[in-house]
């Protein structure tokens, strides 16, 4: 008889029905694991994405096999196993990562990019996964399976629409509105008390100094929406091109093939700031009419879950 947790973290005995497959959702904070025995819950389990090293196959796979021990009952082992791994930037990658977890589990087993899981977790065989959360990536298929993503190359020179590059956007924004001799607006300011320092022009000094880019950055992206509510001219448009930007990947992936029927969006900043979603779906819909955005409404772990179902 295996135990499993339930919603509170109390431990319950169930009787399994069906196969094991635990699916995993390893995303740039933190990780999600799920696991059913059939259709009963097995393990729900949270923790930080801390130590996940997913250019290193051996190194990763270790990190995974350790998380599931921790996760499951004693002594379970999974009759499938699917993951939706951050950074996990190509099929040769996830591929490495795959065969390398065969040293842990003697089971079929399936290693994506972490925008793979929300198409299935939506419940659909095919479309777009868009994700703008701290960063910004879309990815899909080809008509022959193939994986295809565009989009994800870092806050340094690119992720538009994401968080951290908001308001690496926001920053060259009030630069210009400075050197053009403008008063500073909204933005501006937000963007002064949010870095903590004295003027416009240190902006710059303070961003260079950031250690991990993408989340220092990403962290001062309220900023940039309280400016906008507050009326800042320089903000609204710094979030309308945002929008642009994540719908030009969707036309990205149109354009090569990929059926973009249905675009499956997730992320903590474009479902938490209706600005910015707004602007995506309006830009979309010039851009790719047929496209129906819709915004995932259960934890991508489902699609993990259903991938590894999906190997059985």
């Amino acid at each position: 008889m295996l135990q499993r947790t339930d919603e509170r973290g109390s431990v319950q005995d169930a009787t399994p029905s069906g196969p094991l497959v635990v699916g995993i959702d390893v995303g740039g904070t933190k990780t999600h694991l799920r696991a059913f025995a059939g259709d009963t819950p097995v393990a729900d389990h949270v923790r930080s994405s801390s130590g996940w090293r997913p250019h290193d196959p051996v190194t990763a796979a270790g990190w995974l096999a350790a998380l599931a021990a921790d996760a499951l009952p004693a002594g379970a082992r999974p009759s499938a196993l699917a993951v939706g791994g951050h950074a996990c930037e190509t099929p040769r990658q996830c591929a490495q990562i795959r065969t390398a977890l065969q040293l842990h589990f003697d089971a079929p087993a399936l290693v994506v990019g972490d925008a793979e899981l929300l198409v299935p977790a939506a419940g659909l065989d095919k479309g777009v996964g868009l994700v703008a959360g701290t960063g910004s990536v879309a990815v899909g298929r080809f008509p022959d399976g193939r994986p295809a993503q565009v989009g994800g190359w870092g806050a340094v020179l690119g992720d538009e629409g994401g968080a951290a590059g908001l308001v690496r956007e926001a920053a060259r924004a009030v630069w210009a509105a400075h050197d053009r001799g403008e008063e500073p607006d909204a933005l501006a300011h937000g963007l002064v008390a949010s870095f903590e320092v004295a003027e416009v022009p240190a902006i710059g000094a303070a961003m260079e100094a950031a250690k991990d880019i993408s989340a220092e950055w990403g962290r001062h992206a309220p900023a940039v929406f309280a400016a906008a509510e507050a009326g800042s001219p320089l903000a609204l448009a710094v979030i309308e091109e945002g929008g642009r930007s994540l719908a030009a990947l969707v036309g990205r992936l149109a354009a090569r093939g990929v059926a973009v029927d249905d675009v499956v969006i997730a992320g903590s900043t474009v479902l938490a700031q209706p600005l910015l979603y707004d602007a995506f779906t309006s830009a979309l819909s010039d851009r790719v009419p047929a496209a129906r955005p819709q915004p995932l409404r259960v934890p991508p772990v489902q699609g993990a879950v259903a991938l590894a179902r999906s190997l059985l």
